[in-house]
């Protein structure tokens, strides 16, 4: 009998912005960081695009035939490149692999950068979700985070993407950012469920070593997040959401019904195979884990040359596999499978029961809300053996 394979997901990185925001410290570059590049090199969307087609191709000979259950473009600022560039990245996975039945295909989009057009756009070439970075609705937070596009924005265009006729829209949230208030968050939450999508992503700001707000804040310009505040804004997106009708199913993940949740990030969190295409991006296929090069002419030049663009791999051992897997399953509402733990994890698990940070049944330990709050924590505590 042949063996089932995983679920195989193409994620495609686009690397460019129209600006870079404070907090961001992503694989991104601004039209003035790649001046000068010749419009032949990935440094341009039509060299990026045509690097891509070559990895593509690469990928194709490496993997076989196997039919791509989850695409996500992500970036970067995908919507910067337009429709009808994504579209034809849709087109080379689908004559490379082939598209399973019921495929999901996503895109993340700046609200600043669509309209109905780019929407309509998606829509006809097979994308069936879009993931709009909303971030907040008050303005003054927008500022702080150097986002560009006005609090209504993105409530507009979640509209725009539903009237298009894209099954799935997640808005994604960013919590505890310096200078915002309780009043903020549920002006946010307002704002997200008036635009009626089905999924929402919220996750605490972390100030990134290396990034602008990094340096504001060891200037003493703004202040380091609070994780008690943090907690606290925590419990009131999820008590907002789930008197909404969305349920967890990650930590930072809530969706309307089953559908709803992001296949292609359920593919990360259960040990999936997927190929990343684009400068920077990480692949992963059966505990073999690999990046490419991050700048993108490097990245189009090795390809034109004839070349790999990995600039490097590991092979996870069986260990690293396995602290993968109880930290990633823990963070999902179906609960890590009590098998994966060891006589010390299973007890260290009881204990963690008994603070209220886990519910073990039927073979399973699914965190409470409170242990969503000390994810890590409970997740070191398992693998050590030791109280949470």
């Amino acid at each position: 009998m042949d063996a089932v394979l995983p679920p195989f997901g193409i994620y495609v990185h686009v690397p460019f912005c129209a600006a870079r925001c404070g907090y961001c410290d992503f694989n991104t570059y601004t039209a003035a960081e790649l001046g000068g590049a010749p419009d032949g090199s990935g440094a341009s969307p039509d060299g990026w695009l045509a690097a891509v087609r070559r990895e593509l191709d690469l990928a194709a000979a490496t993997v076989g035939p196997r039919p791509v259950d989850t695409v996500f473009v992500g970036g970067g600022t995908p919507s910067l490149i337009g429709a009808e560039r994504l579209g034809a990245v849709l087109g080379a996975i689908r004559s490379t692999f082939g598209l399973a039945p019921g495929a999901e295909v996503t895109t993340e989009s700046n609200p600043e950068s669509t309209s109905p057009e780019f929407f309509a756009g998606l829509v006809e070439a097979g994308f069936t979700r879009v993931s709009l970075g909303m971030q907040s609705a008050a303005p003054h937070v927008l500022r702080i985070l150097d986002r560009r596009h006005t609090p209504g924005r993105a409530v507009a265009a979640a509209r725009e993407a539903r009237a298009a006729g894209l099954a799935h829209v997640n808005l994604d949230l960013i919590y505890s950012t310096p200078g915002e208030t309780d009043d903020d968050l549920r002006g946010s939450l307002d704002a997200v469920l008036e635009a009626g999508v089905d999924h929402v992503s919220a996750y605490s700001l972390i100030v990134e070593d290396g990034t602008a707000m990094a340096r504001k804040v060891s200037r003493g310009e703004l202040p380091m997040p609070d994780d008690d505040v943090a907690a606290a804004r925590y419990e009131m997106i999820d008590d907002r959401l789930a008197a909404a009708g969305f349920a967890w199913y990650e930590v930072s993940n809530w969706a309307t019904t089953a559908e709803a949740a992001c296949r292609h990030n359920l593919g990360y969190w259960l040990d999936g195979d997927w190929w990343g295409l684009g400068p920077g991006a990480h692949s992963h296929l059966a505990g073999t884990r690999w990046w490419n090069v991050k700048h993108p002419a490097r990245y189009a030049a090795a390809l034109a040359a004839g070349g790999t663009p990995e600039a490097d791999r590991e092979l996870l051992t069986e260990g690293e596999r396995h602290t993968e897997r109880v930290m990633l399953r823990l963070r999902l509402a179906s609960g890590l499978p009590l098998d994966l733990l060891d006589r010390a994890g299973r007890a260290a698990a009881e204990r963690a029961a008994a603070d209220g940070l886990l519910v073990v049944d039927g073979g399973r330990a699914v965190l409470t809300r409170r242990g969503r709050l000390l994810a890590d924590g409970v997740v070191h505590a398992l693998l050590a053996g030791a109280p949470a």
